[in-house]
Parts: C-alpha cells; structure tokens; sequence
C-alpha cells in the first residue's frame, strides 16, 4: 500500500516539474516572441514613415513647380488649379502607422495618385511654352522631381519588405498562436497601380 502511495507521489512531482518546464518554455517563447515582434513592427512603422516622407516632400515641390508655370501661363489656371487641389487632397489623407489595413491604404495611394494624375496633366501643358521648358527653375525641378519619384519608389519597396518580414513572422506556427494574444495583426502591403512600379518620366 506505502509502495503505491509513493509511487503516487513520484508520478504526481513528476508531473507537477513537467507543467512546470513546459510553463517556463512556453513564457520564454513567448516572452522571445514578443520582443521580436515588437522590433518587426516598429521596422514596417518607420518604412512607413519614410514612404510618407518620401510623398511630402514632392508635395514640398509643387508650390514651387505651380509659381513658376504661373509666371509663362498665368491662363493655364483650370491645371494650375487642378495640382493645387490635387496636392491639398494628397497631403491631408494620411494613415496613423498604427492603422495601416487595406482600407486606409488604399485612400492613401488613391489620393497620390489623383496628384500624379493632375502633375502629368501639368506637364503635358507645359510642352506648349518652350521657353518654361527652358527655365533654369524648370531644369532644377525636373531634377528633384525624377530624384523624388525614384525615392518613393524605393521606400515603397523597403517597406513592403519590411512588413513581409513582420507578418511572416507573426504568422508562421507557433508564432500565430501568439500573435493574437499580444495584439499584433497582419500589417497592410502597398500594391501599386498598374504600371506604376517604374518611376514616372518627367519631361519638361
């Protein structure tokens, strides 16, 4: 009878060390998992911010492009008007980095794309006045908004990357087991526009 009770016991202790271990692994993976994420995520955030940065700072060029325009074709106001509007869209439709979902993103890159669209409209209309073409103004814009439209090129795709790393990891077994547990979700891509994966070819 004493011999069945410690055997009892021994399984029970054994048992009991077994939850134990299995406690302490699972919090240390979860504790691991957690910092990773955690530095994934703030990865795709600041992506984000650097797309968004890379976005303003052609919005920064059009007052500039739009002034000297005004000064050849002061009639050209419909376009003129046309960017300005565009611009003033594209510039206050942005998504909190903690609110990037499908939804958002798109209304983001339906907005940049509305001021590409009244851009290449302006400067089709520019053709028309050879000597804008020819002003050192219009030159060193050219410059800064080809250098531009590559940068935003660029970060789009770092931060696609960067977000591919993220929800892999947050999605991968066991990682998804996680995932839901500490609040991290599935991260929104940017899906470009067909044809928009080459940089837009400025020409004045």
């Amino acid at each position: 009878m004493k011999k069945g009770v410690i055997a009892g016991l021994g399984c029970g202790a054994l048992l009991l060390i077994g939850i134990i271990v299995l406690a302490l692994f699972g919090g240390a993976f979860a504790y691991n998992f957690n910092n990773t994420a955690v530095e994934y995520e703030a990865d795709a955030k600041t992506a984000w911010a650097n797309v968004e940065s890379a976005y303003q700072r052609r919005a920064d060029l059009i007052p500039n492009l739009v002034a000297t325009v005004k000064g050849y074709a002061a009639h050209e106001k419909e376009t003129l008007e046309g960017v300005i509007k565009a611009r003033s869209e594209a510039t206050k439709t942005t998504i909190d980095a903690n609110n990037l979902t499908p939804e958002t993103m798109a209304q983001f890159q339906q907005a940049q794309q509305g001021l590409s669209g009244a851009l290449s409209k302006l400067l089709v209309t520019v053709e028309r006045y050879p000597d804008l073409k020819a002003d050192k103004s219009f030159l060193e814009l050219q410059s800064q908004l080809e250098g531009t439209e590559n940068r935003i090129n660029v970060e789009r795709n770092r931060y696609n990357e960067t977000v591919n790393i993220y929800d892999i990891y947050t999605t991968k077994f066991p990682g998804k087991l996680f995932a839901g547990l500490f609040g991290f979700k599935e991260m929104a891509r940017f899906k470009s526009a067909p044809g928009s994966e080459n940089a837009p070819k400025v020409e004045f």
